[in-house]
């Protein structure tokens, strides 16, 4: 399979001032606080742009950064650029395919934070992905990763539809405005996925002098699927959560958070 592919060539301009300004986001402290708790080292599957991978190695984790997308890697090599000697000390960066990795030794923690799972569309990727994340974990360690907990009665609806997520003035253009806004295009059933596209439009003013956009596709889970999926794989559950803050999983939850060790 293909290390490096350029998934994310518009999005990976946005990634970091987009989500910046998204404050419903609470995931990175319960990441960062697995990675104190372990010691490290931690290997995090789809790092991205660092959003997660950053504050860890600030916190004076060893951490390594996997990813398949090249312009996200690019910026988060920038990024990382910017950090004091002693935090890039504590980084090192790999390219590579969640599917079939192998970096020929284990860590204490490993995490696939913010929904890379939701990227692997058949149930043959789904049990490579998380074979493979399971061959890293060190004697003792645990993985941690996340999806969200589907609303399978919104999913069908509003297709076609404008929706306007975030919008900020970004650094390099404080006169201008970008709004980052996302459209579902298509739901399947039967393959438990939908297609979406967002688009970067960006304005002075009333303005509207740039548009981008970029098509994405995810995957959903039930909890049956998921606990199907880690006895293929040869993992058993620690601890399963129903949001960031720990609380239980149930019908209220909104996520689906799990901590797994080598069965």
């Amino acid at each position: 399979m293909p290390t490096s592919i350029d998934s994310y060539l518009v999005a990976s301009k946005y990634y970091d001032e987009a989500y910046a300004v998204m404050r419903d986001l609470t995931d990175a402290p319960f990441y960062i606080d697995l990675a104190k708790e372990s010691g490290g080292p931690v290997l995090e599957i789809g790092c991205g742009t660092g959003r997660v991978l950053l504050p860890t190695a600030r916190a004076g984790i060893e951490i390594h950064g996997l990813d398949n997308s090249a312009p996200m890697l690019a910026a988060i090599k920038q990024n990382i650029s910017r950090e004091s000697l002693a935090v890039q000390k504590n980084i090192k960066l790999h390219s590579g395919d969640m599917r079939d990795f192998r970096l020929n030794r284990t860590f204490a923690l490993v995490t696939i934070p913010f929904r890379p799972m939701q990227h692997m569309f058949t149930m043959a990727d789904q049990v490579a992905a998380l074979k493979s994340a399971g061959a890293h974990i060190a004697e003792g360690g645990l993985l941690a990763f996340d999806v969200f907990y589907p609303k399978f009665e919104n999913l069908p609806r509003r297709i076609g539809e404008e929706t306007l997520e975030a919008e900020w003035s970004p650094a390099s253009a404080p006169d201008t405005i970008v709004r980052r806004y996302f459209r579902k295009d298509a739901f399947d059933k039967i393959n438990q996925s939908f297609s979406l596209t967002f688009f970067f439009r960006t304005y002075r003013g009333d303005k509207l002098i740039s548009e981008e956009r970029e098509g994405l596709k995810m995957s959903m889970y039930t909890y049956p699927h998921l606990r199907a999926l880690f006895l293929l794989a040869g993992l058993e559950p620690v601890a399963e959560y129903g949001s960031f803050d720990k609380t239980p999983l149930d019908n209220a939850s909104e996520e689906m958070i799990f901590l797994l060790r080598r069965a």
